[in-house]
């Protein structure tokens, strides 16, 4: 179990480290055309959850997600005790990799963000996408198991762009970046709505998927 949340703990960590990460170099770098920006903090996002996934994957699961553990104790693979920790390590592990991307880019250390990310057409986006997360997942989990790095990955590469809120679909995520007030950060006032629907598709989406698959 030690060596499950540590794998989580630092998953995350390194998942925040880039999104956050990313998201300043690409800022930075872009002359303040936000698409290359956008484009720039989408391309390490999906690669380093390919990466994380085959890495901690085999440990913990590589889920990095509160969302996506609610979905395994849902189906009953795994307990509400681990579940608990899980989701601590998640978060803890989210806002230090936070940290340490402001470090490696000479930033406040605590920085909220004053990002406004809010309203009906937020809310819908972060529902398609942590829906379409899920989906990835246990669709890829009933067929090709081995694929799901390469899916994960993909999935959020095109959610970047398809969604209107950018594709967070993470509640660990979405609290992490409310410490970063960069590209990537979403105002901690902002937070709560996306959490709340963020959850709400993933029940939904395993209750579909139950189904579906008849499992």
């Amino acid at each position: 179990m030690q060596r499950r949340l540590f794998a989580e703990w630092l998953g995350t960590l390194f998942l925040l480290a880039t999104v956050v990460g990313s998201g300043i170099m690409a800022e930075r770098l872009a002359g303040g055309n936000v698409a290359i920006a956008l484009l720039g903090n989408t391309i390490p996002t999906g690669a380093i959850l390919v990466v994380l996934i085959l890495i901690f994957g085999p440990i913990s699961g590589g889920h990095f997600n509160p969302a996506v553990t609610l979905v395994f104790l849902l189906r009953k693979e795994m307990n509400k005790h681990e579940a608990v920790f899980y989701v601590g390590a998640q978060i803890i592990g989210g806002i230090i990799g936070v940290f340490i991307a402001h470090l490696m880019f000479d930033n406040p250390l605590i920085d909220p963000s004053t990002h406004a990310r809010t309203g009906v057409s937020q809310w819908i986006s972060e529902f398609v996408a942590t829906f379409g997360l899920v989906a990835t997942i246990l669709g890829c989990l009933k067929s090709r198991p081995d694929t799901i790095p390469y899916a994960v990955g993909l999935y959020i590469t095109a959610a970047y762009w398809f969604t209107s809120s950018t594709s967070f679909a993470n509640p660990a995520v979405t609290i992490a970046r409310g410490f970063s007030d960069t590209f990537a950060g979403i105002d901690p006032a902002h937070v709560f709505g996306f959490i709340i629907m963020q959850l709400l598709a993933a029940i939904v989406a395993n209750y579909t998927f139950k189904w579906l698959l008849e499992e």
